[in-house]
């Protein structure tokens, strides 16, 4: 029988020496803890800084935006999904194909109604 079985044993019967392991035991897995935090704030300090201000790749600030994409806005609408011929007949995801959208006809934005709040909850007369 080996330290290890004996001291599940030991823990298993209930005892005052069973409740002494356990607490050893924990004990043990804290103080290890402890001790790697300890050691990697050790193992952190003694590493270079990764950024220095004389270092050529580091920006003071961002990099002109010349070459910046400008913003658009436009509304889109969805391309139709074929329908099956007959109803019977059932379209497999290789008859869907790629069905993405489209620029919609109209590009003015949309606007809530006048009484409505556009939310739930938002204190309108609702559609009731």
């Amino acid at each position: 029988m080996n330290v290890y079985t004996h001291a599940l044993q030991v823990v298993a019967a209930g005892s005052a020496a069973g409740v002494i392991v356990v607490l050893v035991v924990g004990l043990a897995v804290a103080a290890a803890l402890v001790w790697s935090v300890r050691f990697g704030l050790r193992v952190r300090r003694r590493e270079q800084d990764p950024r220095r201000p004389d270092d050529p790749t580091h920006h003071a600030s961002p990099p002109p935006d010349a070459e910046a994409t400008p913003e658009t806005r436009q509304r889109r609408e969805p391309d139709e999904v074929p329908r099956a011929g007959d109803e019977s007949e059932r379209l497999t995801p290789h008859d869907l194909e790629h069905h993405g959208s489209r620029p919609a006809e109209n590009q003015t934005r949309p606007r809530w109604s006048g009484g409505s709040g556009g939310s739930f909850g938002s204190g309108g007369p609702g559609g009731t």
